[in-house]
Protein backbone atom coordinates (compact mmCIF):
# COMPACT_ATOMS: atom_id res chain seq x y z
CA UNK A 1 0.00 0.00 0.00
CA UNK A 2 3.14 2.28 0.09
CA UNK A 3 3.52 3.33 -4.01
CA UNK A 4 1.13 5.80 -6.50
CA UNK A 5 0.44 4.13 -9.33
CA UNK A 6 0.73 7.34 -11.22
CA UNK A 7 3.42 9.96 -11.41
CA UNK A 8 3.52 13.19 -8.69
CA UNK A 9 3.77 15.33 -11.79
CA UNK A 10 0.68 13.81 -13.69
CA UNK A 11 -1.29 13.56 -10.27
CA UNK A 12 -0.73 17.44 -9.64
CA UNK A 13 -1.68 18.56 -13.41
CA UNK A 14 -4.61 16.57 -13.27
CA UNK A 15 -5.83 18.00 -10.28
CA UNK A 16 -4.87 21.77 -10.59
CA UNK A 17 -6.59 21.76 -14.71
CA UNK A 18 -9.98 19.71 -13.23
CA UNK A 19 -10.04 20.00 -9.39
CA UNK A 20 -9.99 16.78 -8.79
CA UNK A 21 -7.88 13.56 -9.91
CA UNK A 22 -9.10 10.12 -10.21
CA UNK A 23 -6.89 6.92 -9.08
CA UNK A 24 -8.03 3.59 -10.71
CA UNK A 25 -7.25 1.48 -8.82
CA UNK A 26 -5.37 2.84 -6.05
CA UNK A 27 -5.72 -0.05 -4.18
CA UNK A 28 -5.77 -3.54 -5.75
CA UNK A 29 -7.95 -6.49 -4.75
CA UNK A 30 -5.95 -7.66 -1.77
CA UNK A 31 -5.68 -4.32 -0.11
CA UNK A 32 -8.97 -4.12 -0.34
CA UNK A 33 -10.13 -7.49 1.38
CA UNK A 34 -7.70 -6.41 4.29
CA UNK A 35 -9.45 -2.70 4.51
CA UNK A 36 -12.72 -4.25 4.02
CA UNK A 37 -11.95 -6.85 6.92
CA UNK A 38 -10.83 -3.92 8.92
CA UNK A 39 -14.37 -1.85 8.62
CA UNK A 40 -16.32 -5.05 9.48
CA UNK A 41 -14.00 -5.17 12.50
CA UNK A 42 -14.16 -1.91 13.34
CA UNK A 43 -18.25 -1.78 13.01
CA UNK A 44 -18.44 -4.77 15.49
CA UNK A 45 -15.93 -3.69 17.65
CA UNK A 46 -15.46 -0.37 17.98
CA UNK A 47 -18.58 1.63 16.69
CA UNK A 48 -20.84 0.77 19.60
CA UNK A 49 -18.43 2.61 21.93
CA UNK A 50 -18.26 5.58 19.76
CA UNK A 51 -20.45 8.81 21.01
CA UNK A 52 -23.68 9.17 19.09
CA UNK A 53 -22.50 12.39 17.14
CA UNK A 54 -19.92 10.63 14.84
CA UNK A 55 -22.93 7.86 13.72
CA UNK A 56 -25.72 8.22 11.66
CA UNK A 57 -28.03 5.90 11.03
CA UNK A 58 -30.91 5.95 8.31
CA UNK A 59 -33.16 4.74 11.03
CA UNK A 60 -31.61 4.83 14.70
CA UNK A 61 -33.56 1.50 15.90
CA UNK A 62 -32.10 -0.15 12.87
CA UNK A 63 -28.50 -0.74 13.04
CA UNK A 64 -27.98 -2.11 9.77
CA UNK A 65 -29.21 1.09 8.46
CA UNK A 66 -25.60 2.34 9.29
CA UNK A 67 -25.10 5.74 6.77
CA UNK A 68 -22.10 7.70 7.88
CA UNK A 69 -19.01 7.33 10.79
CA UNK A 70 -17.10 10.57 11.46
CA UNK A 71 -13.66 10.52 12.74
CA UNK A 72 -12.53 6.93 12.37
CA UNK A 73 -9.30 7.44 12.93
CA UNK A 74 -9.56 8.92 16.55
CA UNK A 75 -10.64 5.47 17.94
CA UNK A 76 -8.77 3.16 16.41
CA UNK A 77 -4.74 2.13 15.53
CA UNK A 78 -5.65 0.44 12.24
CA UNK A 79 -7.17 3.73 10.90
CA UNK A 80 -4.97 6.34 12.46
CA UNK A 81 -1.94 4.31 10.27
CA UNK A 82 -4.40 4.91 7.54
CA UNK A 83 -5.31 8.20 7.89
CA UNK A 84 -1.67 9.63 8.64
CA UNK A 85 0.86 7.39 7.13
CA UNK A 86 -1.17 6.17 3.94
CA UNK A 87 -1.32 6.56 0.82
CA UNK A 88 -4.56 9.05 0.43
CA UNK A 89 -2.21 11.80 2.60
CA UNK A 90 0.49 11.25 0.15
CA UNK A 91 -1.78 12.15 -2.15
CA UNK A 92 -2.97 15.53 -0.43
CA UNK A 93 0.42 16.24 0.19
CA UNK A 94 1.30 16.27 -3.51
CA UNK A 95 -1.75 18.18 -4.95
CA UNK A 96 -1.79 20.69 -1.94
CA UNK A 97 2.05 20.81 -2.63
CA UNK A 98 2.45 21.14 1.53
CA UNK A 99 2.46 19.32 4.58
CA UNK A 100 -1.36 18.69 5.45
CA UNK A 101 -3.41 18.14 9.05
CA UNK A 102 -5.16 15.34 9.16
CA UNK A 103 -8.95 16.36 9.97
CA UNK A 104 -11.67 13.62 9.63
CA UNK A 105 -11.98 9.87 8.14
CA UNK A 106 -15.49 9.50 7.05
CA UNK A 107 -17.32 6.03 6.12
CA UNK A 108 -20.34 5.91 3.92
CA UNK A 109 -22.93 3.87 3.19
CA UNK A 110 -26.17 4.02 0.27
CA UNK A 111 -28.01 1.03 1.46
CA UNK A 112 -29.45 -1.55 -1.34
CA UNK A 113 -32.73 0.69 -1.83
CA UNK A 114 -32.87 3.43 0.63
CA UNK A 115 -29.78 5.27 0.15
CA UNK A 116 -30.90 8.70 -0.70
CA UNK A 117 -28.53 11.03 -3.17
CA UNK A 118 -25.93 13.04 -2.04
CA UNK A 119 -26.81 17.25 -2.88
CA UNK A 120 -24.62 19.01 -4.86
CA UNK A 121 -22.01 21.08 -2.90
CA UNK A 122 -18.80 22.38 -2.11
CA UNK A 123 -17.10 20.93 0.85
CA UNK A 124 -14.94 24.51 1.84
CA UNK A 125 -18.05 26.28 2.50
CA UNK A 126 -18.33 24.28 5.92
CA UNK A 127 -14.64 24.04 6.75
CA UNK A 128 -14.50 27.82 7.71
CA UNK A 129 -11.09 28.13 6.36
CA UNK A 130 -8.95 30.72 5.29
CA UNK A 131 -7.38 30.46 2.59
CA UNK A 132 -9.69 27.68 1.96
CA UNK A 133 -7.11 24.81 0.97
CA UNK A 134 -8.76 21.29 1.74
CA UNK A 135 -8.73 18.46 -0.15
CA UNK A 136 -11.49 15.34 0.29
CA UNK A 137 -10.18 11.90 -0.62
CA UNK A 138 -12.87 9.15 -1.43
CA UNK A 139 -12.20 5.65 -1.83
CA UNK A 140 -14.82 2.91 -3.16
CA UNK A 141 -14.90 0.08 -0.81
CA UNK A 142 -17.04 -2.14 -3.67
CA UNK A 143 -17.81 -1.28 -7.16
CA UNK A 144 -20.26 1.81 -7.84
CA UNK A 145 -22.09 2.93 -11.17
CA UNK A 146 -25.05 5.53 -11.84
CA UNK A 147 -27.26 2.62 -10.51
CA UNK A 148 -25.83 2.44 -7.08
CA UNK A 149 -24.76 6.09 -6.51
CA UNK A 150 -21.37 7.18 -8.25
CA UNK A 151 -19.86 10.61 -8.26
CA UNK A 152 -20.28 13.49 -10.01
CA UNK A 153 -18.07 16.22 -10.16
CA UNK A 154 -18.06 19.93 -12.06
CA UNK A 155 -14.64 19.83 -13.61
CA UNK A 156 -12.87 23.16 -13.03
CA UNK A 157 -15.78 24.51 -10.68
CA UNK A 158 -12.64 24.73 -8.16
CA UNK A 159 -11.22 28.00 -10.16
CA UNK A 160 -14.46 29.93 -9.31
CA UNK A 161 -13.97 32.94 -6.61
CA UNK A 162 -15.78 32.17 -3.15
CA UNK A 163 -18.34 29.52 -2.77
CA UNK A 164 -21.71 29.07 -4.29
CA UNK A 165 -24.84 29.43 -2.55
CA UNK A 166 -25.99 27.43 0.03
CA UNK A 167 -28.55 25.73 2.32
CA UNK A 168 -30.44 23.32 4.25
CA UNK A 169 -30.28 19.73 2.70
CA UNK A 170 -32.32 17.65 5.19
CA UNK A 171 -29.86 15.16 3.70
CA UNK A 172 -28.53 13.21 6.66
CA UNK A 173 -24.67 13.87 6.62
CA UNK A 174 -25.28 16.29 4.45
CA UNK A 175 -26.50 19.50 5.63
CA UNK A 176 -25.62 21.61 3.51
CA UNK A 177 -26.34 22.15 -0.54
CA UNK A 178 -25.77 24.05 -2.73
CA UNK A 179 -29.55 26.11 -3.95
CA UNK A 180 -28.67 27.17 -7.82
CA UNK A 181 -27.00 24.22 -8.95
CA UNK A 182 -27.73 23.09 -12.68
CA UNK A 183 -26.54 26.44 -14.81
CA UNK A 184 -25.79 25.64 -18.14
CA UNK A 185 -21.78 25.21 -17.18
CA UNK A 186 -22.93 22.79 -14.59
CA UNK A 187 -24.01 20.50 -16.89
CA UNK A 188 -21.78 20.83 -19.65
CA UNK A 189 -18.65 20.23 -17.11
CA UNK A 190 -19.67 17.22 -15.58
CA UNK A 191 -18.06 14.29 -15.39
CA UNK A 192 -19.03 10.73 -13.39
CA UNK A 193 -16.62 8.43 -12.02
CA UNK A 194 -17.64 4.94 -11.61
CA UNK A 195 -15.23 2.42 -10.78
CA UNK A 196 -14.42 -0.80 -8.90
CA UNK A 197 -13.55 -1.19 -5.49
CA UNK A 198 -9.97 0.28 -4.70
CA UNK A 199 -10.94 3.49 -7.34
CA UNK A 200 -9.48 6.65 -5.46
CA UNK A 201 -10.68 10.48 -5.87
CA UNK A 202 -9.36 13.42 -4.55
CA UNK A 203 -10.72 16.55 -4.84
CA UNK A 204 -10.27 20.36 -4.06
CA UNK A 205 -12.51 21.85 -1.27
CA UNK A 206 -13.82 24.02 -3.36
CA UNK A 207 -15.05 21.27 -6.17
CA UNK A 208 -18.98 20.80 -7.25
CA UNK A 209 -19.99 17.43 -6.33
CA UNK A 210 -22.86 15.00 -5.90
CA UNK A 211 -23.50 11.72 -5.78
CA UNK A 212 -27.14 9.73 -7.25
CA UNK A 213 -29.75 7.99 -4.69
CA UNK A 214 -28.80 4.30 -4.95
CA UNK A 215 -31.53 2.53 -7.37
CA UNK A 216 -30.06 -1.13 -6.71
CA UNK A 217 -32.66 -3.00 -4.76
CA UNK A 218 -29.33 -5.51 -4.18
CA UNK A 219 -25.87 -3.72 -3.75
CA UNK A 220 -25.31 -1.44 -1.32
CA UNK A 221 -22.22 1.56 -1.92
CA UNK A 222 -20.01 1.98 0.50
CA UNK A 223 -16.73 4.36 0.67
CA UNK A 224 -14.02 5.26 3.03
CA UNK A 225 -13.84 9.76 3.13
CA UNK A 226 -10.39 11.43 4.02
CA UNK A 227 -9.88 15.16 4.80
CA UNK A 228 -6.90 17.00 4.93
CA UNK A 229 -6.81 20.73 5.72
CA UNK A 230 -3.50 22.74 4.52
CA UNK A 231 -0.84 23.63 7.20
CA UNK A 232 -1.71 27.12 5.39
CA UNK A 233 -5.04 27.45 5.94
CA UNK A 234 -6.21 29.24 9.00
CA UNK A 235 -9.12 27.53 10.71
CA UNK A 236 -11.58 30.38 12.32
CA UNK A 237 -12.62 27.66 15.48
CA UNK A 238 -15.26 29.59 16.74
CA UNK A 239 -17.42 29.27 13.56
CA UNK A 240 -16.56 25.54 12.99
CA UNK A 241 -17.75 25.20 16.74
CA UNK A 242 -20.73 26.97 16.32
CA UNK A 243 -21.75 25.32 12.99
CA UNK A 244 -20.80 22.02 14.66
CA UNK A 245 -22.92 22.54 17.67
CA UNK A 246 -26.14 23.22 15.26
CA UNK A 247 -25.68 20.38 13.44
CA UNK A 248 -25.54 17.62 16.32
CA UNK A 249 -28.39 19.91 17.98
CA UNK A 250 -30.52 19.77 14.79
CA UNK A 251 -29.77 15.59 14.41
CA UNK A 252 -30.56 14.93 17.74
CA UNK A 253 -33.68 16.83 17.56
CA UNK A 254 -34.87 15.20 14.36
CA UNK A 255 -34.37 11.32 16.07
CA UNK A 256 -31.00 10.74 13.44
CA UNK A 257 -28.26 9.88 16.50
Amino acid sequence: MNDLPVGENELTTEFEQDGYAALRPLYNSEDMAQINAEIDRFINDVVPEMPSESVYYEDPEDKSSLKQLQRMFEYDPYFEDLMLNGLPRKIAETVLGENVIPVNMQYFNKPAGIGKPTPPHQDGYYFHLSPCRAVTGWLALEPVDEENGCIHYVRGSHKHEGFRDHGQTGVLGFSQGMTDFGTDEDKAETRSFPGDAGTFLMHDSKTIHWAGANQSKTRSRKALGFIYYAESAQLDEKAANAYQDKLDARLKAAGKV
